[in-house]
């Protein structure tokens, strides 16, 4: 199988496969960092808003202006099953762009996450639901509906450039990302570097060098 789907979505996006995704969705943000010589990393602060959230899928990217998610609502109509959400919101920390309800509404139509920079809100209960968020910061203050904003470009998240169809990995440590043109290379080394860190815990554990 290739890394990309033998046709591209109805949003034009070029995305992993699923076998891609399954594979990635294994392995450890730092692994796959190490295979990326540590690039791709997002800024630490971009980080899971409950303990225990995970995320893996293809980018689908929003570029808004601080403080404003009219394009978020706009990019929950249009993303794909099982995109992530991935928001240039300016690192703005003084307004939450999604809460409870628009990540009830991004579970109910299947998508796999967001990852924000800037802030959210309603952490407890974006727990209870079990739906993976990353972002900068909680803050209760709402968010402005007015734009502009842009979908589907290139955008810079916590340091990073993310193209739409780029694959996502998020986990305790952080985010990284992975460009959809090097993922099976990618992939490839951070199984190695998996594989060879496991044999070498249970050395360990087996108490041999």
């Amino acid at each position: 199988m290739t890394a990309t789907s033998a046709s591209q979505a109805a949003s034009g996006i070029d995305r992993p496969t699923a076998e891609l995704l399954q594979r990635f969705a294994h392995l450890p943000t730092a692994n796959v960092a190490d295979a990326m010589d540590r690039l791709g990393v997002l800024d630490a602060r971009i980080k899971p808003v409950w303990a225990g959230a995970t995320v893996v899928g293809p980018a689908y990217t929003v570029w808004t202006r601080a403080g404003d998610n009219k394009f978020l609502h706009e990019a929950l109509r249009l993303a794909q099953p099982g995109d992530v959400i991935v928001v240039n919101g300016q690192g703005d920390e003084s307004r939450a762009l999604i809460g409870e309800l628009m990540a009830e509404k991004a579970k109910a139509t299947g998508l796999a996450g967001f990852v924000i920079d800037g802030a959210v809100r309603d952490a407890q209960d974006l727990g209870e639901i079990e739906f993976p968020v990353f972002a900068r910061a909680v803050t209760p203050a709402g968010p402005y509906k007015h734009g502009p904003g842009h979908l589907g470009r290139t955008v810079a998240v916590g340091g990073v450039a993310v193209a739409p169809g780029d694959i996502v990995l998020g986990d305790a440590d952080g985010v990284v990302i992975v460009p959809l043109g090097e993922a099976e290379q990618v992939l490839q080394a951070a199984e190695a570097k998996h594989a060879d860190e496991t044999a070498r815990r249970e050395a360990i554990k087996a108490g041999r060098t």
